[in-house]
């Protein structure tokens, strides 16, 4: 098992010189890096290899974010972002074991925290228009299950519904899916289903038991292949090395196309999960090297949505800029993350307005299915939408 704050150091064997002559003597480096990464995530994951993405950690840290930058302004606009709410629609009790999460019920002892039952659907669309109203554009809900049960899917589908006439975008996470429930999700209109690896394929084993990495993977296919969006992404500072970051990297790159969506967290240690308490014990990951690794993340998959997710609350102004500077350009509004805390929305909105940084409009993509009623019998029908 790695070492808790293992990070593999830049090597003699794997310099950085390339790099540096490139920048220096080409000027049109940068442009052309910039210009590649403008083809598909198709193409992108056949130009990035893994030692590729070893010598973009191991660049200089001003150079990594320039490369980053670049990257980012071929593919969206500068000085916007797109902002989510999260909301947990089911807490508590999970059967998973991850070694992070205060909702797993092998924890439940250790973190003392309250299991709570589905929330009712009224109070989600209420929560849905405070969003709104706020100015969140995309709408996501997370329910703490190893996989939604036959007599869940009615509930998820209604709110996926009932959230999208609002004009909202939407997300979900509950855990593995199946190609029927996958199937359903899409018909129901979803435009985002978040299904994190966490880590590298190597170092999984140390952070959860009761599901394999093959059985993420497997999820996220039948999310594409159903129509909706992948959100996928990662939670630094576990005790990973750096070679753990980059192999999630290059997985992501495996994939026939990278995720739209790339949350990179940094953990946020919670007492009583064995991870948690690890870390308290230890110390937390350097916050450059969670800043490195969205750099990295945004060069590899340009044209993806960079989410500072978890573990933001402890940034400061100038290490969120930073973090922009990155090629981050999404992350959530509340002030609470599922069970976790997040900074307020009044010191968002405050940054936001010193970077001058604006926000996206929402853009939900057309359920395949819709009711349509025939005018002279009155009969009601459902229509199924060409892509």
């Amino acid at each position: 098992m790695a070492g808790l704050l293992s990070i593999s150091e830049p090597s003699a064997n794997h310099p950085t010189d390339t790099f540096d002559k490139q920048l220096n003597t080409n000027p049109d480096f940068s442009a052309d890096l910039a210009a590649d990464a403008t083809k598909t995530n198709k193409n992108v994951a056949h130009q990035y290899t893994r030692a590729d993405i070893a010598e973009l950690f191991d660049l200089p840290l001003m150079d990594l974010l320039l490369k980053a930058q670049t990257i980012h302004r071929e593919n969206f606009p500068a000085n916007e972002v797109q902002i989510s709410t999260l909301l947990s629609i089911k807490t508590g009790n999970c059967p998973e074991d991850c070694g992070y999460c205060s909702q797993s019920g092998h924890h439940r002892d250790t973190t003392k925290l309250q299991a709570e039952k589905r929330l009712e659907i009224d109070k989600v669309i209420a929560a849905a228009k405070r969003a709104k109203a706020t100015g969140s554009s995309r709408f996501c809900m997370g329910a703490a299950w190893k996989h939604p049960s036959a007599k869940d899917m009615p509930y998820v589908v209604e709110l996926v519904k009932e959230v999208k006439a609002l004009g909202l975008e939407t997300c979900m996470t509950l855990g593995m899916l199946d190609t029927d429930q996958a199937t359903q999700l899409a018909d129901a209109g979803l435009d985002y289903y978040n299904h994190n690896l966490d880590t590298s394929r190597r170092y999984y084993e140390q952070v959860v038991s009761t599901r394999s990495y093959d059985e993420r993977l497997d999820t996220l296919a039948n999310v594409r292949n159903s129509g909706i969006n992948v959100c996928s992404g990662n939670i630094v500072g576990m005790g990973e090395s750096r070679d753990d970051r980059i192999d999630w990297v290059h997985e992501l790159l495996k994939m026939p196309k990278a995720p739209e969506s790339i949350p990179v967290n940094l953990l946020v240690p919670i007492a009583g999960t064995p991870i948690g308490d690890r870390v308290l014990a230890e110390g937390q990951l350097s916050v450059l090297e969670w800043i490195r690794t969205i750099a990295v993340a945004r060069i590899c998959c340009p044209t993806s949505y960079v989410r500072l997710s978890a573990g933001r609350e402890s940034l400061s102004d100038s290490e969120q800029a930073l973090a922009f500077m990155a090629g981050a350009n999404s992350f959530f509004y509340g002030d609470k993350l599922l069970t976790t805390g997040n900074a307020s929305q009044s010191g968002d909105d405050r940054l936001m307005r010193e970077l001058g940084l604006t926000k996206q409009f929402a853009a939900p993509r057309a359920p395949k299915q819709v009711p349509v009623m025939d005018a002279m019998s009155g009969h009601q029908s459902q229509v199924v939408l060409a892509e």
